[in-house]
Formats: C-alpha cells, structure tokens, sequence
C-alpha cells in the first residue's frame, strides 16, 4: 500500500526542516542494506548531531524547491539513497559514516552538497580528514599559552639582562 497524500506532505515538510537545519548533507546509496545496518548507522551519526534520513527521491526534490543552497543535491537524487544530514561536526559525522562504511562494505557515497557547492567523494574524504572542533580549540589554546610564555620570558628578562650588565660593570671598576 502506497503513501497517502498527507503522509507525503509530511514527509516533504520533514525533509524541508531538516535541510533548514543543517549546513551539510550526504547522499548515500543503501540498496542492500538490512533494516539493522541502517539503524546502525542512525546510531552513530546521531550522537554527533547528524541525521540519518530515507525519502523517495521525488519527495526529496519537491523539498528542495525554492531553496537554491541545496540545488546540487538534484544530482546525487537517483535509485536507492539516503539522506545524511549534518548541523555541526562534519568531521566526526563522516568519520562514522566511514567506519561504517568499512565494516558493512555495501553502501557508495555519491556526493554532497555544503554551502550551495557540490561535493565529490573525494571532497567529502578532505572534509572527514579535518580535525574536529575541539582539536582546533586545543591547537589554538596551546598556541596562545605558548605565546603567552614566550611574552614574559622575554618581559622577565630585560630587567635581568640589564641588572647583570649593571653588576658586571660595577665589579669590572
């Protein structure tokens, strides 16, 4: 038994807020994929803030009208697909989907779509090899904490370098 027209309409509403509500989003070609596996994955991108989302193609496509950021997603729209959408962490969200990846080997990225440009898999790859957000943090706090250092050694040492050579004079005469 197929959809009902409300249920589709639900559907395209439910697909429109999500692609609102994220900055990146995945397709993915799933078609042997058991119920299980898929809810694996739903698990593992979850937590790190992306969504895993099935739709007919068609349904997806009447979600994207009128909004052009997403118009490349078109592309990737063909058989089988699941929608991977993400809010925040890129990075942590495409590393799950690679690990999961290697251990099912039966899923195929096709593309994504990121601030209007398409992505190829191998920029999606580029995008997963990225540290995550709190690695950067902690690059840059280090960063600054070293610099810091680096400032007061320098500041502590004028005024001993200086009392040094004032001694040095003073026990030269």
């Amino acid at each position: 038994m197929g959809r009902t027209r409300e249920n589709k309409t639900e559907v395209v509403a439910e697909v429109k807020g999500l692609f609102q509500e994220s900055q990146l989003a995945l397709v993915i070609d799933y078609q042997s994929l058991s119920v299980a596996e898929i809810s694996d994955l739903r698990s593992r991108v979850r937590p790190l803030g992306g969504t895993c989302k099935i739709a007919k193609n068609t349904l997806v496509r009447i979600a994207l009208e009128g909004q052009e950021n997403w118009q490349p997603m078109n592309d990737f729209l063909k058989g089988s697909s699941v929608l991977l959408l993400v809010k925040e962490d890129f990075g942590g969200v495409i590393k799950a989907y690679k690990g999961f990846q290697k251990e099912t080997k039966k899923t195929e990225l096709r593309g994504g779509v990121l601030e209007g440009r398409a992505l190829s898999k191998a920029d999606v790859d580029a995008l997963g090899d990225l540290p995550s957000k709190e690695q950067l943090m902690a690059q840059i706090a280090g960063a600054l904490n070293s610099l810091t250092a680096k400032i007061a050694i320098g500041i502590k040492e004028v005024p001993a370098s200086l009392g040094r050579g004032i001694k040095a004079y003073s026990e030269k005469e």
